[in-house]
């Protein structure tokens, strides 16, 4: 036998056989076991710490909103580049402290010129009662004084002007026709559950006693004036339509319109233009509804809707594949449903509210 295979060999035996010849070393004694009538602390896990909501500062009229709000808002006006003279449209959001973004629009502001291309953002600032905003490349300068916005080139050359600009919705105010059913017009809540008033507005988080299937729908708000707060948490509510499909509303006046934002129907469409307005402005929603279709308890057909916001086609024959989280009815069924506001915490104010069935 070669040695290599008398040395494995030699091994394997001392593994297999390890006490032959070797005296082992006593076992350790187990520890004691509890005493007679133990028990074992009962354990219990950490108490949960529950969320705390920290309200922001929040305005609710243009008297009480500050300086901050009067520098918010829309600008339009002509500006001179390398096509020429052409229209532009600004956008400035307040942030809060004296800071702003401003968002640029060529051609005009959205809904209203916008030709849907690339806009620019540029952050600024309040200093000495004068808002200034500065891009680097190329080195341009615009400040805002007494709704005025003045854009210049490095050199002091100015680009142009542009003057801040209030829209209002074409629709606001909207009559309700003949035959409407008037489910706020100021003088009480009484056609709402939990329907609450303030200043003759009605406020959110009430549901309508009547239900509706197909209908048209025309409703006004108006949205607080939240510069310290940021996305869900700035104005926001939402128009639940037969309770189950979610038109939103929110504070995304400058904002890219998403799904989540105003005018968007959540997991379903963002809206095919942002046309909300600043907070504090009065907004509309007119919608055309008509429900899903069943037969034999089966859906044979979407729910569908067309939506303007401010007086600006949003959603056209837009299906609705399912309900929105968060409505009053969970499930879609052939049942008629009511219009729901929802309550999300955040001062959001309602009138002007008619249907009329189809």
């Amino acid at each position: 036998m070669r040695y290599l295979e008398r040395c494995l060999l030699s091994v394997a035996v001392i593994l297999a056989f390890p006490l032959c010849g070797l005296a082992q070393p006593p076992k350790p004694p187990l520890p004691p076991g509890p005493p007679p009538g133990f028990a074992p602390p009962e354990f219990k896990p950490a108490p949960k710490v529950a969320k705390t909501h920290v309200p922001q500062p929040t305005f609710n009229s243009v008297a009480e909103a500050g300086a901050d709000y009067q520098v918010q808002g829309e600008y339009v006006g002509k500006i001179r580049n390398d096509e020429g003279e052409v229209q532009q449209g600004v956008q400035i959001i307040a942030l809060g402290d004296g800071t702003f973004r401003a968002v640029g629009y060529h051609g005009g502001l959205p809904g209203a010129g916008w030709d849907r291309s690339e806009t620019i953002e540029v952050e600024g600032s309040t200093v000495g009662g004068q808002t200034t905003f500065t891009v680097s490349d190329p080195p341009i300068t615009a400040t805002v004084a007494d709704g005025v916005m003045t854009i210049k080139e490095a050199d002091g050359h100015v680009l142009g002007t542009l003057k801040k600009t209030t829209r209002e919705s074409p629709t606001l105010g909207a009559k309700y026709p003949a035959g409407a059913i008037v489910l706020f017009d100021g003088a009480n809540a009484d056609a709402f559950e939990n329907g609450q008033m303030e200043n003759g507005l009605l406020l959110e988080g009430c549901t309508s006693k009547r239900t509706f299937k197909d209908h048209t729908l025309h409703l006004e708000f108006r949205t607080p004036f939240m510069p310290y707060s940021r996305g869900q948490s700035r104005g926001n509510s939402g128009v639940y339509v037969q309770g189950r499909y979610e038109i939103q509303i929110l504070d995304s006046f400058g904002l890219e319109g998403a799904d989540n934002e105003c005018g968007g129907i959540y997991k379903a469409s963002k809206p095919a233009v942002n046309m909300c307005l600043p907070p504090l402005a009065w907004q509309t929603y007119d919608i055309e509804f008509t429900a899903a279709r069943f037969q034999d308890g089966t859906k044979t057909q979407d729910a569908k809707i067309t939506v303007k916001h401010n007086g600006v086609v949003i959603h056209q024959d837009l299906k609705l594949p399912a309900v929105t989280p968060g409505g009053k009815l969970k499930t879609e069924t052939e049942e008629a449903g009511p219009l729901f506001l929802q309550n999300h915490r955040n001062p959001v104010r309602f009138r002007n509210i008619w249907v009329v069935e189809k």
